[in-house]
């Protein structure tokens, strides 16, 4: 079976899918617009899941879980929030089917085993969780309540593409309640600053922190602050969101808790997630013409070994004393005994999964007492002495994590373009792409005729952005500051 994949040049969307294909990552399911997300993806998220649970749980989150139904009602509650996810929603009118009498091997909805009330497949928990809340919360005592759940959810997107978007994906949803206002925009800042920090150290994928402009913001938030990362095509993808979600929800649902000062008052919230859709924008932020790049923080295999041409005593030997020293040190490492392939294949295929290190052990070599070692990002090989290899692989692990963070750190400040006319900006976005930083009136009616002739969005308002006079890009209107633009996944 051929393992090559259409490059990027010709054409980057097959290009991406051909990856998540051919690198077994996921394949589409007999659901139209769900994923099967294979073995290879899975441990990929479940590397992501591993380091995310533990740095929510040091910022003090504890974890729970809510019912994937929700009641029409409860959804119906605040009003925002359910108009912005009626669209997407899957809706459960009945709970029973029965064999048609007309054809005994097919099935029907029974008609009588309708529901009393719709149940709403989740779209997200807002909805069940703060109906919950009001149980839970009584007095400043039980504040602050900071919980995490992992789960799936459904929105029913009619153009889907595999863990980009998707009807169905996985995801973390955070649900806090607060004392004061300030407190809970605190713990807004703190997840989005959680949210970068894994973007950036484990994913080795640079982004933009900033704030969500009105019309781009989460339904029935304040504010969302948003992670935004650039990929190799030039489109922004959002990564991550934290919303503070002021007494929108408490008051739709009647949290409310004694103080300190005995007075009845509205908790204050937020909510904050990261999806599956991160795996898509690892695979767009690193991946090559020929397949998966992983950064070794969060590969499921950091080293495979190779026996050449085929595994044998004195080989093995060497192999299992690498193995030892690498596992001592935490890495993990296959070693590829599969004797129904020759060792071409199987540089082939580990290079096509974006395995970090290959380790190439062959009589010759051990003859001179080294092996090849192959790093997946520059392709470069080296041969490094057998007693020295183990500390060898865990600096260049080091080194790719490394080597990737910084080549697509470079890629992205070199496509953040300042433009001060329209015309530049239609321009710069047909021929470079990336993030256009330009003065913007503050008015969602330019912000929707930008979108509409450039289909360009207002990705965010970065925190660090600074006070500039000047005028809207669009309007000529008075503008106090710069905001960032892109085409967007």
């Amino acid at each position: 079976m051929s393992k090559e994949i259409t490059s990027r040049s010709e054409d980057y969307s097959k290009w991406y899918n051909d990856i998540v294909k051919k690198a077994e990552l996921a394949d589409h399911s007999a659901v139209r617009g769900c994923m099967v997300i294979k073995p290879t993806g899975f441990a990929i998220w479940e590397n992501m899941q591993k380091q995310l649970d533990k740095m929510f749980k040091d910022t003090g989150h504890v974890n729970a879980y809510f019912p994937l139904f929700v009641p029409k009602s409860l959804f119906e509650a605040e009003e925002k929030n359910a108009e912005g996810f009626a669209k997407e929603c899957a809706v459960v009118t009945h709970y029973r089917l029965k064999t048609n009498p007309d054809d005994k091997s097919k099935l029907i909805v029974d008609p009588a085993a309708k529901l009393e009330e719709e149940l709403i497949v989740r779209p997200t928990s807002e909805a069940i969780i703060w109906n919950t809340y009001r149980d839970w919360i009584n007095s400043y005592r039980d504040l602050p309540l900071l919980i995490n759940q992992w789960a799936n959810v459904v929105r029913w997107e009619m153009r889907t593409r595999m863990f980009l978007r998707t009807a169905e994906f996985l995801w973390q949803e955070g649900h806090t309640a607060h004392a004061t206002k300030d407190e809970a925009i605190e713990e807004a800042k703190r997840m989005q600053d959680v949210y970068a920090k894994f973007a950036e150290e484990y994913m080795a994928m640079p982004v933009i922190r900033g704030v969500k402009s009105e019309s781009e913001r989460f339904a029935g938030a304040d504010d969302t602050y948003t992670i935004e990362a650039l990929m190799q095509d030039g489109k922004a993808l959002q990564a991550g969101t934290s919303h503070f979600l002021g007494q929108n929800f408490a008051k739709a649902f009647e949290v409310k808790f004694t103080d300190s000062d005995q007075k009845e008052k509205y908790v204050w919230a937020t909510s904050w997630g990261v999806s599956t859709r991160l795996i898509g924008g690892l695979i767009m932020t690193h991946s090559d013409d020929q397949g998966l790049v992983i950064p070794p923080k969060l590969a499921p295999t950091q080293v495979v070994i190779v026996p050449i041409p085929k595994p044998g005593e004195e080989i093995d030997e060497v192999a299992n004393k690498i193995i030892a020293g690498l596992k001592e040190k935490g890495i993990s490492v296959k070693y590829d005994q599969d004797p129904k392939k020759r060792p071409g294949f199987k540089f082939a295929e580990h290079e096509m999964k974006g395995i970090p290190v290959r380790i190439g052990i062959g009589k010759r070599d051990l003859e001179k007492g080294v092996v090849e070692v192959a790093r997946r990002d520059t392709k470069e090989k080296e041969s490094i002495a057998v007693d020295g290899v183990v500390n060898h692989v865990e600096q260049l692990l080091e080194d790719i994590q490394n080597n990737l963070f910084q080549r697509a750190l470079d890629y992205r400040n070199a496509h953040i373009t300042s433009v001060d006319t329209f015309d530049e900006f239609k321009k710069v976005l047909e021929e470079k792409g990336g993030f256009i930083s330009a003065h913007w009136d503050g008015t969602e009616e330019t912000e929707d005729k930008i979108k509409k002739e450039t289909k360009a969005t207002i990705r965010c308002i970065p925190n660090d952005a600074k006070a500039e006079d000047g005028k809207c890009v669009f309007s000529g209107k008075p503008s106090k500051r710069r905001v960032l633009f892109a085409k967007a996944y």
